[in-house]
């Protein structure tokens, strides 16, 4: 072991924050959920990508939370929440995260969403732009259907979740996380314990619909959409992710009003986890209002 070496774990972003996980019933949805900071605070709801959990904010959750009540949720069918019986399409998630802020009276904040999340806030801030104060899209989609990503999609998934074995699992992350020494035990030991869960094979058919051409055209956010949508956006570009989410990224920047982008190298889908000195600084200065430190 070299001098320079340091372990890195979820619970060694946490061991400093004074936090709060929880449970809420969301419209009928027992929701996991994690609470941070002061509790009248601007809100910040964090919102994760497929089949993840909050823990994908672990490395966000404490510099944000010292001027942010930070809430980062397990969406409805994911991590350790509910698991409805029932399609989950974009206006199903949408319902979800609307009920969660009225289970606990929030009636607008800022978003931070990662690629499935950052759909689902993309839908949001078209149809209820009245609830949402800022967004920031971390390998943003909902805009371009390519089916090659989403048989990928589908296969890296479905073997997980058929066989949730070390060896199934650890591939679903090599999409997410550009460095192999980011794909750390913790998360596949995480996402490995939510895949063995008795009801994740049906929630994962269902998380996976969105994977389907004719049910994915029908839950995108159009060009028109776009070039209506007046809050502040900030968009990170990842030139070393898939390419469908930096095109997807750049086209939303050109066509909604207000946008900010910052690109970061030798990240993926996870760039606040994966270069969270870049992110929270950056994302912070976004909230604030203030210029986007390069």
């Amino acid at each position: 072991m070299t001098d320079d070496y340091r372990h890195r774990s979820i619970w060694g972003h946490l061991m400093k924050l004074d936090f709060c996980q929880s449970y809420v019933d969301a419209g009928g949805i027992r929701t996991r959920y994690v609470d941070a900071g002061p509790k009248d605070a601007p809100p910040v709801i964090m919102i994760h990508g497929t089949g993840s959990s909050w823990e994908c904010f672990c490395a966000t959750l404490e510099s944000h939370a010292r001027e942010f009540r930070c809430l980062a949720i397990d969406l409805a069918g994911s991590g350790f929440s509910d698991r409805p019986n029932e399609p989950y399409e974009i206006g199903f998630y949408v319902n979800h995260v609307l009920a969660f802020m009225k289970a606990l009276e929030i009636e607008k904040a800022s978003f931070i969403g990662v690629s499935l999340g950052a759909w689902v806030t993309s839908r949001l801030v078209v149809d209820h732009p009245e609830r949402v104060e800022k967004l920031t899209l971390l390998a943003p989609s909902g805009l371009i259907i390519n089916n090659a990503t989403m048989s990928r999609t589908k296969s890296v998934r479905n073997a997980a979740v058929d066989d949730p074995s070390w060896e199934n699992i650890k591939p679903v992350f090599n999409s997410i996380l550009y460095k192999e020494e980011d794909r750390i035990p913790d998360l596949i030991q995480l996402r490995q314990a939510i895949y063995l869960e008795p009801d994740m094979k049906m929630a994962m058919g269902h998380i996976l619909v969105l994977q389907n051409e004719e049910v994915r055209r029908r839950n995108l956010v159009t060009e028109e959409e776009w070039r209506g949508v007046k809050a502040p956006i900030f968009i990170i570009i990842a030139p070393d992710d898939n390419a469908d989410y930096t095109t997807t990224g750049r086209r939303i920047a050109e066509l909604a009003a207000d946008v900010r982008t910052l690109t970061i190298e030798k990240v993926k889908h996870w760039a606040h986890y994966e270069a969270p000195e870049i992110f929270n600084r950056a994302n912070l200065a976004f909230l604030r209002g203030e210029p986007i430190p390069g």
